[in-house]
């Protein structure tokens, strides 16, 4: 027994822990990019096009699905910030990771932190991005988020097996949990869900620093 718990604690010690069941979660990465824009430094946005399946309209930062043959997150998210703003790659310095967050809704984001050199190399890719506009960020900095709350429920579907938990178990919808959603307002836009739990999260190490 002793000697099977000491080979354990070296597997164990050996592997980097994950997301057991990421499998279940859609894996993104995104950059928060900084530029320069009318003399001031900003974030960059994009308003994602109407002929998107998902969230057509909503305002996000550049990125996307994490692919097999992408080397990692910051990989992917600059793959996608490529295509999506038609920028050659020495073009955008990533600047570092910022904490990723898992929605209750089954996404996984991994955001980085990254600094556009001139934004005016910027061309979106229509097909993906419908426009982009820059926020101040000494704007976004004073700026106090709305929070609201999401209820979040579950229900089991056709194939669940209910015979083996007995009657007690609810055959309806099941709340489960509350969770905040913050909105950030800006020049007529709204920035809200995962976008905006992002940019508070970049705001928040951000708050420490003196900007120029």
């Amino acid at each position: 027994m002793t000697d099977f718990c000491d080979r354990l604690e070296a597997a164990l010690r050996s592997q980097g822990c994950m997301i057991e069941n990421e499998s279940d979660y859609l894996s993104s990465a995104v950059l928060v990019p900084l530029v320069r824009h009318n003399g001031r430094l900003g974030v960059l946005f994009e308003i994602r096009s109407a002929l998107l399946n998902w969230q057509p309209g909503d305002i996000c930062f550049p990125g996307g699905r994490i692919e097999l043959d992408d080397a990692g997150p910051q990989a992917a998210a600059l793959r996608e910030t490529q295509e999506e703003l038609g920028l050659p790659e020495e073009e955008i310095d990533v600047l570092g990771p910022l904490n990723y967050m898992v929605s209750p809704i089954g996404v996984a984001v991994h955001p980085f932190a990254a600094y556009i050199k001139d934004y005016a190399l910027v061309r979106p890719n229509h097909g993906e991005v419908a426009e982009v506009f820059v926020a101040p960020l000494d704007y976004l900095l004073a700026a106090e988020p709305l929070t609201a709350h999401m209820e979040l429920a579950t229900r089991p579907l056709p194939d669940f097996p209910l015979n083996l938990l007995g009657d007690s178990y609810s055959r309806d919808w099941k709340r489960r949990t509350t969770y905040p959603v913050l909105f950030y307002q800006y020049d007529g836009h709204v920035i809200w869900g995962l976008t905006a739990r992002v940019l508070c999260g970049f705001l928040n190490v951000c708050q420490t620093l003196t900007i120029r």
